[in-house]
């Protein structure tokens, strides 16, 4: 992180002093290191279903947003913007418009029926009433999960110390039953939660181009001249890929397992 930001300041301070705005760079001399480490952390089946359990029990709207995190792989910011508008009536679809992704195309997410099941806890019971209330917040454009100020949801580093408090208690607990020492968490940030999904769909037999799609990448197969001509939107696959995550994500809650190399896509025509 110190090896970050010296390099984002330096050269934050290079462009505006190109554009006349300052005299000089405060971070001009400043030792930038080198080697800056990739994030490689991948959360193992076990990890997953314990933030999964851990997330039920900490503050709302965080422990949703974790949930959702895990079944759809899509970014934090993206998740905390979620808007109603975006949803589609059936709740079966979310829809980001290009000012909303990072790569600014417009980017279509299957929800599998844990986050259709997640979206509906947020609706009245019966479903006149529920009907009503959804076609309202979409029309209003209202967030699906606020922050305290009605704003998109930002305490992320304070929400992320109680779920990991959240976790420890119970590996203390589970510990404390089985008459052995609790394990220590390792470290692991919100955006694991992403490389996870990526890696779990390759291990679930899920095609490099689907998961791309998923995750809304272009480059890889969908980058260069490939994406030029490549305009299939794996709209299919992407839905098919995504239901076996969540259906293995579950699993893994309820300690079950599912073997690898398992889902069947059918070739696009």
């Amino acid at each position: 992180m110190t090896g970050r930001t010296a390099a984002y300041g330096r050269a934050a301070f290079a462009w505006a002093v190109k554009r006349g705005s300052v005299r000089g760079n405060p971070f001009a001399d400043l030792p930038v290191s080198k080697s800056v480490s990739k994030r490689e952390r991948v959360l193992s089946d076990a990890e997953i279903a314990e933030i999964w359990r851990a997330a039920g029990e900490v503050t709302s709207p965080y422990g949703t947003i974790i949930r959702l995190l895990i079944l759809t792989g899509q970014r934090r910011g993206e998740v905390a913007g979620m808007t109603w508008g975006e949803i589609s009536e059936d709740l079966t679809t979310w829809t980001l418009p290009g000012e909303r992704t990072k790569n600014g195309v417009v980017h279509t997410v299957p929800l599998s029926t844990p986050v259709c099941d997640l979206l509906r806890v947020l609706l009245p019971n019966e479903a006149k009433e529920a009907k009503r209330v959804l076609n309202d917040r979409r029309a209003s454009g209202a967030l699906v999960l606020p922050g305290a100020a009605g704003t998109p949801f930002a305490g992320w580093s304070k929400a992320k110390r109680a779920l990991d408090k959240a976790i420890r208690d119970a590996r203390a607990k589970a510990a404390t039953a089985a008459g052995s020492s609790p394990s220590q968490l390792a470290p692991w940030s919100v955006h694991d939660l992403r490389r996870t999904v990526a890696t779990g769909l390759q291990r679930l037999g899920v095609r490099l181009e689907v998961t791309e799609a998923v995750l809304n990448h272009i480059s890889g197969s969908r980058g260069g001249i490939a994406g030029v001509y490549q305009r299939h939107d794996w709209a299919t696959e992407k839905r098919a890929a995504l239901d076996a995550w969540a259906a293995h994500v579950i699993a893994a809650t309820e300690e079950r397992f599912t073997s690898p190399n398992v889902l069947k896509l059918a070739r696009a025509r």
